[in-house]
């Protein structure tokens, strides 16, 4: 995504999730941000394009779908051309993904938990695991399969980031699992291991560490099994 000449990020404030553990939480849970102009967005858009950027990569942007829409109307006509990355924590409901069918051009979507108890403890986020599969289910089916330019960088696909955390919360195996099945393996996982306990994580025992070696090398173990090797690894 980010190429030679970086990828164009706009951080968007709030988010629709809680994570106690969230290293961006100035700006998601504690609200750090500057209020914008729908002209304003659309501007932020063709100064990043002007700079050179691959792409614009909205980070967060659930709950600004309409705003992102009336901000990118704006650039267009400004000559906007760049693709577009939808840079989501996977909560995301069909009716709003089904707005963004053909103005999207990379999903980019976390797989959180499988376990629905975790996700409620850790990011109040009911019914998340079934929510996230079908939003991501809708992602592919939208963008398919990775698409590469001449230069190595995506212009349209999924690509689907998985965040260890310690003591097997966040269901490596399922997630695993997941993209080999009904993804039949035809989506790579950008699996990251900078978890350390951020924002409230101390506050909750199962998250008061950094992850292990032996943690790490079995989340590798799991995608090695599942063939699922085409993706982006973090060394510890």
């Amino acid at each position: 995504i980010s190429g030679a000449r970086g990828s164009g990020t706009i951080f968007l404030t709030h988010c629709n999730l809680h994570c106690v553990f969230c290293q961006n939480y100035p700006i998601s849970q504690l609200g750090v941000g500057r209020e914008k102009s729908i002209e304003a967005l659309g501007q932020m858009m063709l100064d990043l394009q002007e700079r050179g950027c691959h792409k614009i990569n909205w980070v967060t942007p659930t709950h600004f779908v309409p705003q992102i829409l009336d901000a990118l109307c704006f650039a267009v006509e400004g000559g906007f051309r760049l693709p577009l990355v939808y840079n989501t924590n996977g909560y995301d409901s069909l009716e709003t993904l089904e707005l963004l069918e053909g103005i999207v051009d990379i999903y980019l979507p976390d797989m959180k938990y499988a376990d629905e108890g975790t996700a409620r403890v850790c990011s109040q986020a009911p019914n998340y695991p079934a929510v996230n599969a079908s939003a991501i289910g809708e992602m592919y089916r939208q963008v398919g399969r990775g698409k590469y330019a001449g230069d190595g960088t995506m212009e349209r696909g999924l690509i689907i980031r998985h965040l260890l955390l310690p003591n097997g919360l966040a269901g490596t195996e399922s997630m695993a699992r997941f993209v080999a099945e009904t993804l039949s393996g035809k989506c790579p996982v950008s699996l990251m291991t900078q978890y350390f306990p951020a924002y409230r994580a101390k506050g909750f025992p199962k998250l008061r560490r950094r992850l292990s070696r032996q943690e790490f090398e079995e989340a590798m173990e799991i995608l090695e099994r599942y063939r699922l090797s085409g993706g982006w690894m973090q060394e510890m």
